[in-house]
Formats: structure tokens, C-alpha cells, sequence
């Protein structure tokens, strides 16, 4: 499949470095600025009132979060919004099918375009973290790596619910209904432990809580065993959304 993949993913990166020379500042913008503000509103408030989450200080427990959530937010909306956009109004897929191109092909360039941004964007976060107190070890090296794979994930999970929408609108309520839940239902903000078990349960299926998990125990260098677990979740989904978002790019675009 590689022989056959690169010219594909060539053209598709060529063309997404051209558009990018011209739309990252407001794509950057947005992408950094937000988990910046959030750990700024949150990390600066709320360590006021709380000193420690998980035996650690409440402002690098949320930067690590915010980690999460910019690999999260950078590469689901761009696998949505975008993926529909250039499918529906652009018909940009319509020129690259018209190629000797199959959907799989273009698929796996554009999601691996966006998890390579998004993963570049969470660095931010993650670098600013550590310049408030966050132990910086070897573990820290590996959170790039979770993030290209998470970000990989989800921009295939944003293309794949992409193809089941009738209108672009839709994706909002997914924005509101699904993601944020899921964020909220993932550690991110705070520690999980000694909720209700059904929220360990949703945690259990949430592939943001197996990210966020992996990103924090590589972050502190508290990695063992049971972090496969994390990684095997991560790897499972990004193979499910893959042959999801292959075969609803097939049914919307040729069937």
C-alpha cells in the first residue's frame, strides 16, 4: 500500500503547506490561544482555591489536560468542518477522485496532514506547562508521539461523522453534545476518582480518557504496565474511525 500511498500523500501535503502559508494565522490563532486561556482562567483561578489534583499541583495537572484537549479541538473540528466543506461546497474530493486516486488514498493523507498540525499545535500548551513547574524527564518525549496518534484518531472520527450529517450545522451539536461531554467525562479538568461509576464507565469507552491518561502518566513519568491498555484503546480506534471514514467517504463520494 506505501508505493501506492505516497504520490497521494505527497500532493496532499504540497497542497496543505501552500493553503497553510496563507490561512496559519488564523487557524493558529485559534488553536493556540484557547488551551492558553483556558489554563490561564482555570490554572490561575482555581489554584486559588484548590492546591493539588492527583498528588499534583492543580496548574500542571490542568496544562497537561490542556494538551489533550488542543490535539482534541485542532484535529476533530478540522476533520469535520473542513472534510465537509471542501466535500459538499468545495468539491475538492471530486478533482482528486477524477486522479488516479482511491478514497482510502485520500483519506489517510488529509487525516495524517491534520494529526501532524494538531500534534505540533499541543506542544504549546505541554512547553508552557513546563515553564510553571512541570519536572521535565524522559517521558516527556513520548507525549508527541501520543498526540500524533490521538490526533490521527480523532481527525478520521471528525471525517467519518462528517459523512453522516446532511448539513454542516449538524456538526455543531456534535461539537456540544458529544465532545464536550466526552472531555468533561475524560480527567481533563479534574480527577476521576470518587465520581459516580457511571462516569468510569463512559470513561472506560471515552478514547479521550485513554489519551488524556497516556499523555499525563508520560508527562509525570509514571508510566507501567496498564498504559498498554491506554495505547491498545488508541490503536483499536484509530483503525475503527480509519475503515469508518473510508467507507462513508466511498458512500458519499462514488455510491
Amino acid at each position: 500500500m506505501a508505493p501506492t500511498l505516497w504520490p497521494t500523500l505527497r500532493a496532499v501535503w504540497l497542497r496543505e503547506l501552500l493553503l497553510f502559508r496563507r490561512y496559519w494565522p488564523a487557524i493558529t490563532f485559534g488553536s493556540l490561544v484557547e488551551p492558553l486561556v483556558y489554563m490561564a482562567g482555570f490554572g490561575l483561578g482555581f489554584s486559588r482555591l484548590v492546591d493539588s489534583a492527583d498528588g499534583r499541583p492543580y496548574v500542571q495537572f490542568l496544562g497537561v489536560g490542556m494538551v489533550v484537549t488542543s490535539v482534541l479541538f485542532a484535529s476533530a473540528f478540522a476533520g469535520m468542518f473542513e472534510s465537509f466543506n471542501r466535500r459538499c461546497y468545495q468539491h475538492l474530493y471530486d478533482a482528486v477522485l477524477s486522479r488516479p486516486v482511491d478514497v482510502w488514498e485520500l483519506v489517510t493523507a488529509e487525516a495524517s496532514w491534520i494529526a501532524v498540525k494538531s500534534s505540533l499545535y499541543s506542544s504549546v500548551p505541554l512547553l508552557v506547562t513546563l515553564t510553571v513547574g512541570l519536572p521535565a524527564g524522559p517521558g516527556l518525549l513520548l507525549v508527541p508521539l501520543v498526540s500524533l496518534l490521538s490526533g490521527l484518531a480523532f481527525a478520521l472520527c471528525g471525517m467519518w461523522v462528517s459523512t453522516l450529517v446532511p448539513a454542516i450545522d449538524w456538526l455543531r451539536l456534535v461539537v456540544s453534545g458529544v465532545l464536550t461531554p466526552l472531555v468533561m467525562a475524560a480527567g481533563v479538568f479534574f480527577p476521576l476518582e470518587g465520581l459516580p461509576g457511571w462516569v468510569h464507565t463512559i470513561a472506560g469507552i471515552n478514547p479521550i480518557y485513554h489519551c488524556m491518561q497516556l499523555v499525563r502518566n508520560a508527562a509525570f513519568g509514571t508510566l507501567d504496565s496498564g498504559d498498554w491498555l491506554h495505547a491498545l484503546v488508541l490503536v483499536v480506534f484509530t483503525a475503527a474511525t480509519w475503515f469508518l471514514a473510508v467507507k462513508g467517504m466511498r458512500r458519499r463520494l462514488l455510491d
